[in-house]
C-alpha cells in the first residue's frame, strides 16, 4: 500500500504581515551602514543592529543635525512664516 503526503492546496506561503520586503531591507541596511560609517568605529555591526529603533532614529537625527551646514539651517528658518504680535 502506497501512502502519500497530505495535500495542502490552500496553504499560503506568501508573506502576510510580519517581515520586510526587499526594499525595506535595503533601506534598513543603508541606515545601519551609515551609522557605522559616520561613527568611525564607535559602534560595531552587532551594536547598531540590535539597537532599539527609537534610539537608532535618535542617533540618525543627531548626526543629520551635526552634518547639516549652518547656512541651510538659517535659510530654512528664514523661510518659515513669522507670527506678528499686535
Amino acid at each position: 500500500m502506497k501512502r502519500e503526503a497530505p495535500s495542502h492546496l490552500n496553504f499560503n506561503l506568501d508573506q502576510t504581515f510580519f517581515g520586510f520586503n526587499a526594499e525595506d531591507r535595503k533601506i534598513i541596511h543603508d541606515l545601519l551602514f551609515d551609522l557605522i560609517w559616520v561613527g568611525e568605529g564607535r559602534w560595531d555591526w552587532n551594536t547598531v543592529y540590535s539597537m532599539p529603533v527609537f534610539l537608532r532614529k535618535f542617533w540618525i537625527n543627531k548626526i543629520n543635525e551635526k552634518l547639516t551646514p549652518p547656512e541651510t539651517k538659517k535659510s530654512n528658518i528664514a523661510q518659515m512664516p513669522s507670527v506678528s504680535k499686535k
